[in-house]
């Protein structure tokens, strides 16, 4: 089934992409006043029908049926009724969104951006934008993993366009059932990758599909060959480099032991598109605990991995990491914190103080249970002081939501990569922030009542839509027009 556009009126057209020519909003109380100069399309006086035929020519703009713009981008998103808006007078909000959506008011955001309910998937742990139609697509497993017990989940991967451009998902549909452990999707070529358990399969994809065409094929299996499989930190999180590689995340487990050289378990894999070719994957780097995100900034041919470290190290020198993925790194663990850092009385099986003098060097670094979870690159559509960054959501400490947050890192205009960052404090201990600003906060308040911020992804037009794995609430970020 493929997704079929509407015919809308260009008026209607016009209305959800803006409502500067037909409200106003004072900026103050949240008060927003409607106007009319009588002299407009369809406007008449003296209380005249508004729709007067096709033929009458101050009407046509109500009568002639437009497309909506096919790649789902929406103009002025913030002006859409709902929309939350973070004004230097205060909190506005548009008037006319759906009385039933959950509330954003816990959020807090810089002066010039707006928030908007979008829809709710059970477990929402990865966002992705169809090429084409830019459709929502959402992985809501159900199995046991870091952050949640996937007890809302669908066991699927599911679609959420929005046809007529509200800023609303229509109703959700089903794209593929039966995935308990999926967590990583990617549009490469003309296909749809997904992950399911230990297996990278695909299906053939056309812009505005709804159900697959075809029938999927296993690109590749991360447990063949006897390669390490961790029961709870199974989610891979795949994305494409520019150059066409594909790198898939891979889990290792918290209790595994200092061994030197340590076979590869938790790394980075890249995979084959062609089917046959490389099936148990191609390792890539090794070392990691569990690479919750992967995701490739386009542009320069880099990727990136976040990495959720060693638990309860903060006091040992630990950190969770942002790296850059290069064939042959190895980051670590189970032996080192970093480069020159083993893990505080950490030894080897012979008794030795393990070596951490060719350990891979980070250089943007999280405290131990800021749980950093989500990551995507705002490609210059956003002007100012968040305009070109990287964006993190973190998924907050475990018990507290401490630390939950979405945070933006500058980006090297020569070099295309993140600048140095952190909010760590001499050995894993919490600091000030460093190279990274907050950018949307509040989930920790103690209430618990607004989910975790798990899953990021930038939409064509330049909205970030934010997926809560926790209450299964997904919503965007835009910036107010200028």
């Amino acid at each position: 089934m493929r997704r079929a556009y509407p015919f809308v009126s260009a008026a209607l057209l016009l209305a959800a992409c803006s409502s500067t020519s037909s409200s106003s909003s004072t900026g103050t109380g949240g008060t927003h006043a409607s106007s009319s100069t009588g002299t407009g399309a369809g406007v008449g006086t003296g209380g005249a029908t508004p729709d007067a035929g096709a033929d009458a020519p101050a009407d046509a703009i109500d009568d002639v049926p437009v497309t909506p713009p096919p790649d789902g981008s929406i103009t002025n998103p913030c002006d859409l009724p709902g929309s939350v808006q973070f004004t230097a007078s205060g909190t506005v909000t548009v008037p006319g969104g759906a009385p039933t959506a959950p509330t954003l008011a816990f959020l807090h955001l810089p002066v010039g951006y707006c928030a908007h309910y979008y829809g709710t998937v059970g477990n929402a742990r990865q966002l992705r934008f169809s090429p084409g139609t830019s459709d929502l697509f959402v992985a809501s497993p159900t199995a046991l993993t870091t952050g949640g017990n996937g007890g809302a989940g669908k066991s699927a991967i599911l679609v959420l366009p929005d046809a007529n451009m509200d800023g609303n998902a229509d109703a959700p549909s089903t794209f593929l059932s039966n995935l308990p452990s999926t967590q990583g999707l990617l549009f490469a070529g003309s296909f749809f990758y997904y992950q399911d358990g230990t297996k990278i399969m695909r299906v053939p994809y056309a812009a505005g599909d709804l159900l697959p065409g075809a029938a999927s094929e296993q690109i590749a299996d991360l447990s063949l060959n006897g390669q390490y499989q961790d029961g709870l930190h199974w989610p891979k999180t795949l994305d494409v480099a520019d150059d066409g590689t594909i790198y898939v995340g891979n889990g290792g487990d918290q209790g595994e032991t200092c061994v030197q050289p340590h076979p590869f378990r938790g790394g980075i894999y890249s995979i084959d598109p062609a089917p046959g070719a490389h099936p148990a994957g191609i390792q890539v780097a090794q070392g990691l605990r569990n690479p919750i995100a992967v995701r490739c900034r386009k542009g320069n041919n880099t990727c990136f991995a976040l990495e959720l470290a060693k638990d309860y190290t903060a006091g040992a020198g630990g950190r969770e990491k942002m790296l850059q993925i290069h064939q042959g790194d190895d980051w670590g663990f189970p032996c080192c914190a970093t480069t020159g850092l083993p893990y505080t009385q950490t030894v080897t099986q012979n008794g030795m103080t393990p070596n951490c003098s060719t350990v891979a060097t980070e250089i943007n670094s999280f405290v131990i249970g800021d749980t950093p979870f989500g990551l995507d690159f705002e490609m210059n559509h956003w002007s100012g002081t968040f305009g070109g960054r990287a964006f993190v959501a973190t998924h907050g400490a475990a018990g507290s939501l401490v630390g939950a947050r979405i945070v933006a890192i500058p980006i090297d205009a020569s070099t295309g990569l993140p600048t140095a960052s952190t909010d760590l404090s001499g050995t894993g201990t919490p600091g000030p922030d460093m190279g990274m600003l907050d950018f949307a906060t509040g989930w920790d308040d103690s209430t618990f009542t607004h989910g975790r911020p798990a899953s990021l992804a930038f939409h064509p037009d330049g909205r970030l839509f934010v997926g809560n794995d926790n209450n299964g609430v997904i919503f965007w970020i835009a910036q107010i027009a200028q």
